[in-house]
């Protein structure tokens, strides 16, 4: 196993989407680590205060080449990483061991024309917000004194599939834009492979977000981690599936809050007859009377989040899913 550090650079990075046709950024095998920096705000730099900027940001946003620019969507992503020996339909789970803002301040943004309630704010409206990390509070508004906790996440984590300039914004089977703030330190992620190498990539760091994430935007940060990656070949997954130190999270994308539901529901269902070895009908009482459904966000057009609990604490004692 080998540890690797991978900094964010204009020939690190890629802008608004996914595609198999990047060249990977870093190779790794099956248990590596890799500690990963990642930037945001491309598109606002010019509006942003000095300690915003980094001399590498500045070198993305003014030189970045026209083929590490996907697709239309607004984030910064690094990567893509090539895990060796992964082939479609294998399973990539990432490990995610440490997570921190790289930079005291974040930015939200209101963008004309998105978020729930884009008729009653159609103005686009851009706040810098300071992050105390010292205390790992952020106060908002202003010498409001209220006190945001900081619990910083990776809104992406997602893979390529066959599509070749897939938008950053939606989520999907293959992650991407999930924006579940559950995905904390010490939590992992299952993703399905499409392509050859995986090819995964990280990025849009948030530093504090509510469910929903309802103005289309977190406090938006530079983030920075270490992930441990490791390729499953026994494991079979349609859908991202999620793990923390309490819960189980299966997951729901889909144009409405209704389909969303389902979905997660019905993945939830698979996983509990799966890995419990219940029936469906059981796995479906349990899900009424023990999982908990919560809205992960609205706002990453055209597919809205579900994702659904299950607590780890009412599984059987030693219970594991994955060897």
């Amino acid at each position: 196993m080998t540890h690797h550090l991978l900094k964010a650079n204009k020939n690190t990075v890629h802008l608004g989407g996914f595609s198999q046709e990047l060249i990977p950024v870093l190779r790794v095998n099956s248990g590596d680590t890799v500690d990963i920096e990642t930037y945001t705000g491309y598109y606002i730099y010019e509006q942003a205060p000095p300690e915003f900027l980094t001399p590498d940001f500045i070198d993305i946003c003014q030189n970045l080449a026209s083929e590490k620019i996907v697709s239309t969507g607004p984030h910064l992503l690094t990567g893509p990483i090539y895990i060796e020996d992964a082939q479609p339909g294998d399973v990539l789970e990432v490990q995610l061991k440490e997570i921190q803002p790289s930079l005291p301040i974040g930015f939200n943004a209101i963008r004309t024309g998105w978020g729930v309630l884009p008729q009653d704010f159609s103005q686009p409206a851009l706040r810098f917000i300071a992050l105390d990390l010292e205390n790992k509070i952020a106060e908002f508004p202003e010498k409001s004194n209220i006190k945001i906790p900081l619990k910083p996440f990776f809104g992406i984590l997602g893979v390529a599939t066959e599509e070749n300039s897939r938008n950053s914004i939606p989520p999907g089977n293959y992650g991407g834009n999930i924006d579940n703030r559950e995905l904390q330190a010490g939590s992992k992620i299952f993703l399905p492979i499409f392509v050859r190498g995986g090819l995964f990539s990280l990025g849009d760091g948030h530093s504090a977000q509510g469910d929903g994430e309802v103005n289309v935007t977190a406090i938006e940060t530079s983030m920075n981690g270490r992930i441990k990656l490791i390729l499953h070949k026994n494991l079979q997954l349609t859908q991202p599936i999620a793990e923390t130190a309490t819960d189980i999270i299966t997951m729901g994308f889909a144009s409405t809050l209704d389909a969303a539901l389902e979905i997660a529901l019905k993945n939830m269902i698979n996983f509990l007859c799966q890995f419990v070895h219940l029936s469906p009908e059981d796995a479906y009482v349990l899900c009424s009377l023990a999982v908990n459904f919560r809205v992960s966000q609205v706002v990453n057009s055209p597919q809205k989040g579900i994702h659904g609990m299950l607590p780890k604490a009412i599984l059987p004692q030693n219970f594991q899913w994955v060897i």
